[in-house]
């Protein structure tokens, strides 16, 4: 006869397993904290690769569990309410902590991911062609690059680093200079060819400029080598400079281009370099989390940064800045 099993005994309401069942499920509380880091129902989702809804449902849930109010809808996007900016603090805080212990534990080997945000133009036209380079310089690492505009949260472990363009460095971590890049203007030798010959500024500020996201950047390249354009400066908006160099490549007018941007195209006879100025508006920065700076994968990252800038052939010059 099988002997009857003694029933467990009942738990304490005290125990550390009754105060972690009175907290909520965390899918619920996951989705409320990327909606209070971002601000808005759709990117939350973005973040975490589901349907805006199912965040709506997470956080209208949580809400119900809570018993409290934690988001409002305003002009602006989600906006959290005093207990919800009060939940919301711990919750990112617990996160952290968790993913900072996961990064810890982990073993070395299968931490081998390197996340990099970059700026569209530099990620497209350099960096881009010179991944197999890097893959080679970082062996058995999985590299993953996204070319962006936006900066990424260290705080929230978004990106192991970014490359961006800026006049100086930021608090957003610890950077340093890759290269004070000079900006200048390029067209295709086929529009060279059936074009005036550009030998003045007051020649090329008529001609069919190629701008980004506004007429700005060409404005200030212009006031930055003294001449100041007449009336507006004509020509099409495409965005980021990556679209814009691949217009000047196809003929379709002259593009501003750093030296990172353009080396390759120059190099190759798709682009010349019209005028001769020396104006710089910024240069590229390495960013990294200051805790982070010393991680050996990111110094690896940084020796083939400042190497590989260093090599790269195409838009220099040799003659002396002149003060902007």
């Amino acid at each position: 006869m099988a002997k009857r099993s003694t029933p467990p005994p009942p738990h304490d309401p005290a125990d550390n397993g009754a105060e972690r069942g009175r907290m909520p499920p965390l899918t619920m509380v996951r989705a409320f904290e990327a909606v209070g880091r971002t601000a808005s129902m759709r990117r939350a989702a973005v973040d975490l690769g589901v349907c805006h809804t199912v965040v709506s449902r997470h956080v209208r849930n949580l809400e119900g569990w809570l018993g409290a109010r934690l988001v409002e809808s305003g002009p602006r996007g989600v906006v959290l309410t005093d207990e919800g900016r009060a939940f919301h603090r711990a919750a990112a805080a617990a996160f952290d902590l968790i993913a900072e212990a996961t990064r810890e534990l982990k073993p070395a080997r299968t931490r081998g991911l390197l996340r990099v945000w970059c700026v569209p133009g530099l990620a497209a036209r350099w960096l881009a062609p010179r991944l197999a380079d890097l893959q080679a310089a970082l062996p058995e690492v999985e590299i993953v690059l996204k070319a962006t505009t936006e900066r990424p949260d260290f705080a929230h472990h978004e990106a192991d680093a970014e490359i961006r363009y800026a006049a100086g460095p930021d608090a957003a971590g610890r950077s340093v200079l890759l290269e004070r890049s000079r900006l200048f203007p390029v067209a295709s030798p086929a529009w060279v060819s059936t074009h005036e010959p550009i030998v003045r500024l007051a020649d090329l500020e008529h001609q069919r400029l190629i701008h980004e996201e506004s007429r700005d950047q060409w404005r200030r390249w212009f006031e930055a080598t003294g001449h100041r354009p007449r009336g507006d400066l004509a020509g099409p908006r495409l965005w980021y400079a990556s679209s814009a160099l691949d217009a000047a490549v196809a003929g379709q007018g002259v593009a501003l281009a750093t030296r990172l941007q353009a080396a390759d195209d120059i190099v190759a006879g798709r682009l010349v370099e019209l005028l001769e100025t020396e104006v710089d508006l910024g240069g590229y920065w390495f960013v990294a989390p200051e805790a982070r700076w010393n991680d050996p994968l990111l110094a690896r990252f940084r020796t083939w940064l400042a190497r590989s800038v260093a090599e790269t052939r195409g838009g220099e010059t040799n003659r002396p800045a002149a003060p902007v």
